[in-house]
């Protein structure tokens, strides 16, 4: 099935964040409309405060619009209570940052299974380990693991939960041209085998030859929307 065939699973209409008020006021969004499909992969794009991360906060319920309309799926996620918002984030949303936030004292495994206790239909955490190829490494802690493998652990614990959306904001920021690869590849092959749909913050250009759709933001607005006609395999990318 195409992208162009897939339902929406996120509209949003004039979709605005004003942080302050009066002349300090911030305007980190300014009527941004989007639909995104279902196991689509998109890519943000832009430099720094153009509003990237915000977008990305509000399409996974931890920040609230000042204003617009957005719904995911059945949810509207515009003027939900905390309390709705929470059980959307737990039951509908799996995060990937660029640190990757792990408890130090506890092992790969026990990092994964926390998020288990708060899923309604969790993948067995081995599962989740071995899609990020980890194994291996499963009774590691943190700090026995490099960069790479601490970034696909944190994969692994947003992914075993089986969330419809996977949100990357600069996961592979902290990382080396190959390990970075290896990361996204990972990414990849979640948005294709699981059919999550996928958005991913970056400052990287290259990245977004992997991608379905790119959404290119400045000042707080979507400055233009490309499609990719022959998307690229990670390994294929350079940068």
């Amino acid at each position: 099935m195409s992208i162009a065939s897939r339902l929406p699973v996120f509209k949003a209409k004039a979709i605005t964040k004003t942080y302050g008020e009066g002349e300090t006021a911030v305007h980190a969004l300014k009527s941004v409309d989007l639909q995104i499909s279902r196991g689509e992969f998109i890519v943000l794009l832009g430099p720094s405060g153009s509003g990237k991360s915000t977008l990305l906060n509000i399409l996974g319920g931890l920040d609230v619009p000042s204003s617009g309309l957005l719904h995911f799926a059945e949810h509207q996620l515009s003027g939900a209570s905390e309390a709705e918002l929470t059980r959307y984030r737990r039951e509908h949303v799996g995060f990937v940052f660029q640190f990757y936030n792990l408890i130090p004292s506890l092992t790969v495994r026990e990092n994964i299974a926390l998020v288990t206790d708060i899923a309604t239909d969790p993948m067995p955490v081995d599962e989740a380990i071995a899609m990020v190829g980890l194994l291996p490494r499963a009774d590691h802690f943190p700090a026995q693991l490099s960069g790479g493998e601490q970034q696909r652990v944190a994969i692994a614990r947003a992914i075993v939960k089986r969330p419809d959306l996977l949100l990357c904001d600069e996961p592979t920021g902290a990382l080396d041209y190959q390990t970075g690869k290896l990361v996204l590849e990972v990414i990849a092959r979640i948005n294709q085998e699981l059919g999550t749909t996928a958005v991913v913050i970056t400052h990287n250009a290259a990245i977004a030859g992997m991608a379905d759709r790119v959404i290119y933001l400045s000042d707080g607005g979507v400055q233009r929307i490309e499609s990719n006609q022959h998307k690229l395999a990670p390994s294929e990318l350079s940068w």
